[in-house]
């Protein structure tokens, strides 16, 4: 574990928070770099809200908000005392730095001030945390289970919450527990924080999921009508999580790749490239440029992959049914290519800690770079049979729009914050993994509505081939993974040449690497937004705790702002464009 240091410089934002707050600030040196600043729990409105308001360029984006059990943590050295953690990642976008404030909690169930005040997006990040550690935010306006059923026992991220089915009781279903369950679900407006009548009007409500086409997944929003026009609009999530971080703290950090691909499942090996960088980081692994190359290539496909579901499914909700057989015919050519390098199509799992599974096959350019050349023309025939449309613009043009300040104060990264006007892109602003080496422009619309959402997306797919192709023409020779002693597993080849090489592809295949105590954050620019993993190790073969941040969580939290007034039409488009998976909302 990285030391506490005493005191930052007095001109950081740190050591303008520490001048604030005054003593019982402790400051925590982290792998990824980001200042993170331990405070007094009752000073936490008081310091989000001077870090958002109060200093120029302002933190004006809350990233991300969770929780740690630290109550079996061993490596703890300089840190405060504390059973539970919560964490606050805040971002400026004008400064371009991060802060990370932490607050220690004591108690088996404890309390701290709901930040839902400073931050809208808190919201449903503090119902998280309380359903999966059962931390109480006090003046929280609605803490209640957001990815657990109504009638779960227990808060599963807290460490003495089984991992696995087999260290639980057989489960059993009597007929008054599913009595139970089912008057749980029993809809009562109030609940909803809705009422059934106003002067003159008596509403309607309509429950839109959770199982229906133009949710795209298992999505549910209850809707308060006043005739066709949406008055209310409460999304209800949870119908698909799977305990994804959960997992993370029964599996090996090699091991755990695999699930990874399964948060955003449109985005392929894209989910993976986050949490093997953080990984890398800790274990201070360099990664061959070859690799990074390979890298780069299989994310921007599985970016161009992950756009082209979205514009084909964008223009069928808006009415138009034959785009989206052109653009999966275009899918199924490049699900081949992805086929033929990594051996799966979906969900390869092929990226490793330090590099790559495998070397690229002989023909690979071949087939990359017919790809590349096939598709502009495909993209211009798809121009004029989609986004000229005058319909689908009538469907789209004025909807569901949002300014750049509300897409910050909701958590909204990636296409859906570009769609704004501003122009942060992750592979710019913060280039990792060798995207600084590659020659790609940033498109950005300016009207933050649902045409313009799906106009940036589309335009990324050009950037994209246009990464793809600088791939295929400067592709570096070289190793495809690193050979650091904590790279999983080493190359198979060497294993026949000496004994060392076979014992260590033997105890990182069964075992894999122990990673020393530390903790990182590593965020690239995935398909719908910023994705980060925040890793925690204990200095053993698997994550203390892992917590996924993802760019759909927030993005459905947004919804009633965006579409109350308008009718349930025009709710579709609006789904439609904020290009979620479920998979990535839940986990």
């Amino acid at each position: 574990m990285s030391e506490a240091v005493l005191q930052p410089a007095a001109d950081t934002v740190a050591g303008l928070l520490q001048a604030r707050l005054g003593p019982g600030c402790v400051h925590q040196n982290t792998v990824d770099g980001i200042p993170t600043v331990w405070i007094p729990e009752s000073r936490i409105v008081d310091a989000l809200t001077y870090l958002k308001t109060g200093i120029d360029r302002p933190f004006n984006l809350l990233f991300d908000l969770s929780a740690v059990d630290e109550r079996l943590r061993e490596h703890r050295a300089g840190l405060p005392q504390a059973d539970f953690t919560v964490f606050y990642h805040l971002m400026s976008l004008d400064r371009d730095e991060d802060i990370r404030i932490k607050v220690g909690l004591s108690g088996e169930f404890p309390h701290v001030d709901s930040v839902t005040g400073v931050f809208a997006n808190a919201n449903w990040y503090e119902r998280e945390a309380w359903d999966m550690f059962g931390i109480t935010f006090d003046g929280h306006p609605n803490l209640t289970r957001i990815l657990t059923p109504p009638l779960w026992e227990g808060h599963p991220l807290r460490k003495e919450h089984p991992a696995r089915a087999t260290e639980m009781d057989p489960y059993k279903m009597t007929q008054e527990f599913q009595d139970a369950q089912q008057e749980s679900l029993r809809f009562d407006p109030a609940e909803w924080g809705m009422t059934a009548h106003a002067a003159h009007t008596d509403f309607m409500f309509l429950n839109l999921g959770p199982n229906h086409p133009s949710v795209h997944g298992v999505f549910r929003i209850a809707l308060q009508l006043d005739g066709e026009v949406i008055i209310d609009a409460v999304p209800d999530i949870g119908y698909h999580h799977r305990g994804a971080e959960k997992m993370g703290e029964r599996q090996s950090w090699h091991t755990y790749i695999p699930y990874t691909d399964r948060i955003d499942y449109l985005g392929g090996v894209m989910n993976n490239l986050p949490y093997v960088m953080a990984v890398e980081m800790m274990a201070g692994i360099e990664v061959p440029p070859r690799a990074q190359y390979i890298r780069i290539m299989l994310a921007e496909l599985f970016r161009i992959s992950s756009h082209l579901v979205f514009y084909g499914t964008f223009a069928q909700d808006v009415g138009q049914m034959s785009p989206v057989f052109y653009m999966f015919a275009d899918r199924e050519r490049l699900f081949s290519i992805i086929e033929a390098i990594t051996g799966g199509r979906m969900h390869p799992s092929w990226f490793r800690i330090g590099g790559v599974c495998q070397d690229l096959p002989e023909g690979w350019d071949t087939m990359v770079r017919d790809f590349v050349d096939y598709m502009p023309a495909r993209m211009d025939h798809y121009e004029k049979m989609a986004m000229q449309n005058s319909i689908l613009k009538q469907r789209s043009v004025g909807v569901g729009q949002y300014s750049t300040e509300e897409a910050l104060e909701w958590g909204i990264t990636g296409p859906s914050l570009r769609a704004t006007g501003c122009d942060w892109d992750l592979r710019r602003k913060r280039p990792y993994g060798g995207y600084d080496q590659f020659d790609f422009e940033i498109p950005v619309a300016d009207g933050g509505d649902v045409y313009d959402r799906a106009r940036v997306r589309i335009e990324e797919i050009r950037q994209s081939l246009r990464i793809i192709r600088q791939c295929v023409d400067n592709m570096p020779s070289g190793p495809y993974k690193a050979t650091h002693p904590q790279t999983t597993p080493p190359p198979k080849e060497r294993t026949m040449q000496d004994i060392e090489t076979l014992i260590h592809h033997f105890l990182n295949v069964s075992w894999g690497p122990v990673v020393p105590p530390s903790e990182c954050c590593m965020m690239i620019e995935a398909t719908k937004g910023w994705n980060s993993y925040y890793l925690t190790s204990d200095g053993g073969g698997m994550s203390y705790r892992t917590r996924i941040r993802t760019p759909s969580f927030p993005a459905l939290q947004m919804i009633p702002l965006i579409s109350n007034g308008f009718m349930i039409a025009d709710l579709i488009a609006i789904i439609a464009s904020i290009d979620f998976v479920m998979a990535d909302v839940d986990r």
